[in-house]
């Protein structure tokens, strides 16, 4: 055998018993670790202060924000938009009917009396004719109407849930406003203790609420 021949064998069987060692250590390793007892895992404790994972149960939450929760508010604003689309929608008609730019301005609200009132970007004479429509479309007072109670309750309710979400700010009015009894918190129900809420309470807090003015329908009103 030549030397390189020999120098090839030798380097092979050497590379062979540093494998065979090598794997005898692991075998031995893996058997030590399993013969040693695991050590016991502390449970990470649940609920602890600043843990972001934590969320109260319903159990632990607030009475007001639950029942404040499950208001219906889409439904409400549901409702509340179909007498929104029918005020909107005679409002553009009178705007065609009268000749008059469809993006003018118009604004509805009521007097002292009762009666409609019409502001708007247009001349006395069609003003006061407009108006005298309104007041003649028993369907559109009506919708007006019910618009003048719906929309500032619903604007109220919307405003305080969102600042309840958001800040946690709880506001008396609504929680007086809502009922424990869900089957008491009907848009009418909701709107007629709303009404008589608004009588009795500050006037600071009204306004807080965005709802200290008479109400009014706006028609192509700009932000």
């Amino acid at each position: 055998m030549s030397l390189l021949a020999s120098l090839i064998q030798a380097s092979s069987q050497f590379q062979q018993a540093m494998e065979n060692r090598r794997a005898s250590a692991e075998t031995r390793e893996q058997s030590a670790s399993k013969a040693q007892p695991a050590a016991p895992v502390t449970p990470e404790p649940t609920g602890a202060p600043g843990d972001d994972r934590f969320t109260p149960s319903d159990g632990m939450a607030n009475p007001s924000d639950r029942k404040t929760r499950q208001l219906p508010l889409t439904n409400y604003k549901q409702t509340v938009g179909q007498d929104v689309a029918f005020v909107r929608e005679t409002l553009r008609h009178k705007l065609a009917e009268y000749n008059l730019h469809p993006a003018t301005t118009m604004n509805v609200s009521r007097k002292d009396h009762g009666e409609l009132k019409v502001d708007g970007k247009m001349s006395d004479n069609i003003r006061q004719q407009i108006e005298k429509d309104l007041n003649n479309n028993t369907a559109f007072k009506e919708a007006f109407n019910r618009l003048s109670s719906a929309e500032p309750t619903l604007r109220f309710m919307d405003n305080a849930v969102k600042l309840n979400q958001a800040y946690g700010v709880n506001n008396p009015l609504l929680d007086n406003l809502v009922s424990e009894n869900q089957q008491f918190n009907g848009l009418h129900d909701v709107i007629h203790r709303y009404d008589t809420l608004r009588k009795t309470a500050g006037a600071q807090q009204i306004e807080a609420a965005g709802n200290g003015q008479m109400y009014a329908f706006s028609l192509n009103a700009r932000a």
